[in-house]
């Protein structure tokens, strides 16, 4: 698609204006991005994966797109609806769609080499279900590394009574991280020096300072652990373009409203490697949903989104215009757009903070220890309001209430210097089997993260409850963000038959081995196997 700024400008610049071209679907241009608007809709709808050229200034390169843009189409269902996705692959390799957080039969999540065996060069698939939920999601590739290439896009299922809750504003915001080198580059570069990205690292001024201060021990043992305690991000803005509905800063994508409507924010963190501190200076966010279930209001005033997250917020914005700052974990970039009662208008965008620095306890030093009361790293000092897991209960009782019959521990394991990643030590590829689940039972799993980096976990085919205190509304999500040395409980209901991915979301840390499958099967063929 080429908005009407870029056609003026090739008409009036010739080839020159080649360069500014970009491929915006409709849901995200400016003033398009309400509630029903240049969304894919109905029983039956068609999809194609290709590739285009797509950037922003000075980091252009080819992308997979579906249906011509980056990010793809709005997909806005009902509950209740009966499905039919047709998508056809015009690129010379495989690729696949996940449909992230969508409850589907275990043929139709989309994951090769677990649920299907992906979708060959020219050929269709046909993914078909009944739509269960309601709620803000989103679908990616889960092939090679497509999604770091443009592939995804966002999903918007409403209630089948109608609106759960009154808005006058209803904006899809998605997050993502782009960059102009080939993601298999970027791969190998972190394989050969895990730090190639990390321009923050300390300076010998900084191990003066840390002399003087008596900490210099300190520094020793991050040496020790060839560790640094600015390593909070693999991948940053030395390579990175920080995207909101796919334009950078300098495009800045710009929302309508009225003064003191009800504006609905669906934030959706669909990037690759990035985890985002998300903020509207001189606006409260009242959250709503959480992965794209409701919970109780929750007023805040920043959010830490982790990859493959979704939390939908409601704003009740003045006169003026507002800035919504999205500021990568390690401050090394952002990404911004623009509330604002009418075309035009800016805000300022705020500086960027400081770089935070991991501490003694992300280095676990006392082991791991329950932290979902915590901020997220690098909010501990904010002087505002930053939200919590332990801030989020289900707005609904949770479905299953039985204590857990058994627990199973999963460790987080990695080795920084040589970009490895895994569950317990061992990589995906040389995993025995996957990890059993008994159809039905209730199981609580633990995981512990023996790293020192923030991981997001995802479990595909269910939800589980985030085990925040014994009560009946613990938040349910399908995507969790472990910080460093932190231990987390999670009970799951296996309600759902066959093999599913899990995997922590960072797609290098991923494709680099941390991911297990579980397999759901009934009580006699668990046996059996």
């Amino acid at each position: 698609m080429i908005v009407r700024r870029d056609a003026l400008r090739l008409m009036l610049g010739g080839g020159a204006a080649l360069p500014l071209l970009r491929a915006r679907p409709g849901w995200a241009l400016d003033v398009a991005n309400e509630t029903g608007a240049a969304a894919l809709t109905g029983p039956k709808i068609d999809l194609r994966v290709s590739t285009l050229p797509f950037g922003p200034p000075g980091k252009r390169r080819r992308a997979v797109a579906v249906n011509g843009s980056v990010p793809g189409p709005l997909l806005r269902w009902r509950e209740g609806d009966d499905v039919e996705l047709n998508v056809t692959n015009a690129l010379d390799e495989p690729t696949s769609i996940h449909w992230h957080g969508i409850l589907v039969p275990n043929a139709m999540d989309g994951v090769p080499g677990v649920t299907f065996d992906g979708i060959a060069p020219g050929a269709t698939f046909t993914y078909r279900f009944r739509v269960k939920q309601t709620g803000t999601y989103w679908y990616h590739s889960h092939s090679g590394l497509q999604e770091q290439l443009g592939h995804y896009g966002p999903i918007v299922i409403e209630p089948a009574g109608g609106a759960a809750m009154r808005c006058d504003r209803d904006y899809v915001v998605m997050l993502s991280d782009w960059t102009a080198e080939d993601p298999n580059r970027v791969f190998a570069r972190l394989k050969h020096s895990s730090n190639a990205y990390n321009y923050q690292q300390r300076t010998l001024g900084d191990w003066l300072a840390a002399a003087r201060a008596g900490a210099l021990a300190e520094q020793k043992m991050w040496a020790r652990m060839r560790m640094d305690p600015t390593d909070l991000a693999d991948v940053t803005g030395a390579t990175y373009a920080y995207l909101v509905n796919g334009r950078a800063p300098s495009e800045r994508w710009t929302g309508l409203f009225s003064p003191n409507e009800r504006v609905k924010l669906r934030f959706i963190n669909a990037s690759a490697m990035t985890i985002f501190n998300v903020r509207i200076p001189a606006l409260a966010m009242t959250v709503v949903a959480a992965d794209g279930l409701a919970v109780k209001p929750i007023e805040t005033d920043e959010i830490q989104i982790g990859i493959a997250e979704t939390y939908d917020v409601i704003v009740t914005p003045g006169e003026g215009a507002y800035t919504v700052m999205a500021e990568s974990i390690d401050r090394s970039g952002f990404g911004c757009a623009t509330l604002a009662t009418r075309l035009g208008m800016t805000a300022d965008v705020p500086a960027l903070r400081p770089r935070p620095l991991l501490t003694m306890r992300d280095m676990g030093m006392a082991g791991a220890t329950p932290r979902l009361s915590e901020r997220g790293v690098g909010l501990a000092d904010e002087p505002h309001r930053v939200l919590v897991y332990t801030d989020l209960e289900s707005a609904e009782p949770n479905p299953d209430v039985r204590a857990p019959t058994r627990e199973l521990t999963l460790h987080l394991t990695g080795n920084m210097a040589r970009y490895m990643w895994s569950f317990d030590g061992v990589k995906s590829s040389e995993v025995e089997g996957p990890i059993p689940f008994a159809h039905g039972e209730r199981l609580r799993l633990t995981l512990v993260n023996d790293t020192m980096m923030s991981h997001p976990i995802h479990l595909h085919g269910m939800f589980f409850d985030v085990v925040t205190a014994e009560h009946a509304h613990k938040p349910r999500k399908h995507t969790i963000v472990l910080k460093p040395a932190e231990r987390m409980s999670l009970d799951v209901t296996a309600d759902a038959l066959g093999e599913w991915a899990l995997h922590c979301h960072m797609l290098y840390h991923m494709h680099a081995g941390m991911m297990r499958v579980v397999s759901v099967r009934d009580r006699g063929a668990q046996g059996a196997a």
